[in-house]
């Protein structure tokens, strides 16, 4: 694990103390916690850009309309033929 340390504002210190009190955790483990979720957060919007900018071809959209097909049968009632 890598230790990182930064400044922050009075208030937001302050503030980060409360909520780990009131969270029942560390501050260390509060903001540890809220940098992993803004890390995910932001490589969500990375990917979401990246799929806005190249969006599927069509032969790759046609894979997600044989999935809207459903099955092409009824098979349920064979469950039981092999009893």
């Amino acid at each position: 694990m890598t230790m990182l340390s930064f400044r922050v504002e009075d208030r937001e210190a302050v503030a980060a103390q409360r909520w780990a009190d009131r969270l029942g955790v560390g501050r260390s483990q509060l903001l540890r916690d809220a940098l992993h979720h803004h890390l995910v957060r932001l490589g969500a919007e990375a990917e979401i850009a990246a799929w806005a900018a190249a969006p599927l071809t069509p032969d790759e959209g046609a894979l997600g309309e044989a999935a809207d097909w459903g099955p092409a049968e009824d098979w349920s009632d064979w469950a039981d033929a092999t009893r």
